[in-house]
């Protein structure tokens, strides 16, 4: 039986690696190849063929809307398993990639479940899940939720506990095109500006829930974050997506990134306030330039400290 391809697409050598690991842990049998952008994965498929997809949407030199619609177009990928998996999880961007032809969606950040959820409906609608189904272990005691079992193929001895975890398990049950779309809670309340210091303000998505933050410092390269400790405790090396908000039409960016660093904002045991060290991972170039703008803007306005 002929091993079942998958070609992952996204500019962030982070989340491809992620994606594959994922992958690789669940079902050993699988073939997979990256592709840094549309325009290199339009050139892997022309050239061969694959039993499914799957694409970031924010890249460089061809978009992954761009490359489903010309997918679409093409007699033998017309039918091909697509799916997206960006941090674009607003309704109209859904919506406009149903219209496009997309398989299923699934919204950064994502759990292993939910992201292997996906892949499976996808390949069950063209009769290939019996034959990546067939490389998948019995069982997997060790299959974590977090993005560090992911790059770290599972070994117990290097995930901590994580029972907070939980949480976070209930959407991958969901058989819609999308995952867990980000829902935007209420504003953040006034003691968040209190503690602080009333800087700039974004929105962080983990795989167990969203949260605001406020950006405490910003660079090219990475954001200081502070937010209120919850019941569910972020992870060293957790995949997240920071939604910032600039300008007068309120130009929204969503950056991919990981979790560097935690620490407790304050110097006792029972700290309301976490500070997270967010590491962006995008090479976008137009992503690149709202960060710098995004930079030069709050450091007139004094909203935070401009990093190195």
């Amino acid at each position: 039986m002929s091993k079942v391809s998958v070609l992952v697409v996204d500019d962030a050598s982070f989340i491809r690696d992620l994606v594959k690991k994922c992958l690789r842990n669940y079902f050993p049998g699988v073939r997979t190849e990256d592709a840094v952008n549309g325009r290199k994965a339009q050139a892997i498929l022309a050239r061969e063929a694959f039993d499914l997809v799957l694409c970031d949407w924010e890249m460089p030199e061809m978009s992954g809307l761009e490359l489903l619609t010309w997918c679409r177009s093409q007699d033998a990928l017309k039918n091909m398993p697509f799916v997206m998996v960006t941090s674009r999880g607003d309704k109209e961007n859904v919506v406009q990639a149903i219209q496009a032809g997309v398989s299923g969606y699934v919204s950064k950040p994502f759990t292993n479940e939910q992201l292997l959820t996906k892949v499976k409906q996808a390949l069950h609608k063209v009769g290939k899940l019996d034959a990546l189904m067939s490389s998948a272990p019995k069982s997997n005691a060790g299959f974590g939720n977090d993005s560090l079992s992911a790059l770290t193929g599972g070994k117990p001895a290097v995930v901590s506990p994580a029972a907070p975890a939980a949480p976070a398990a209930a959407p991958a049950a969901s058989k819609g095109i999308l995952n867990s779309p980000p829902v935007r809670p209420p504003a953040p309340a006034a003691a968040a500006s209190a503690a602080t210091g009333g800087r700039g303000q974004g929105q962080l998505r983990l795989a167990s829930g969203t949260q605001q933050c406020v950006i405490k410092a910003l660079s090219i390269k990475e954001a200081l974050l502070v937010v209120r400790r919850g019941e569910a405790l972020p992870q060293i090396l957790e995949s997240a997506v920071l939604d910032l908000e600039q300008g007068e039409n309120a130009e929204v960016a969503r950056l991919n990134g990981y979790l560097h660093a935690i620490v407790a904002h304050e110097p006792k045991p029972d700290s309301d306030w976490l500070q997270l060290t967010f590491r962006f991972i995008d090479q976008d170039a137009q992503k690149l330039d709202y960060i710098s703008r995004l930079i030069a803007r709050g450091t007139a306005q004094k909203h935070f400290v401009p990093g190195a």
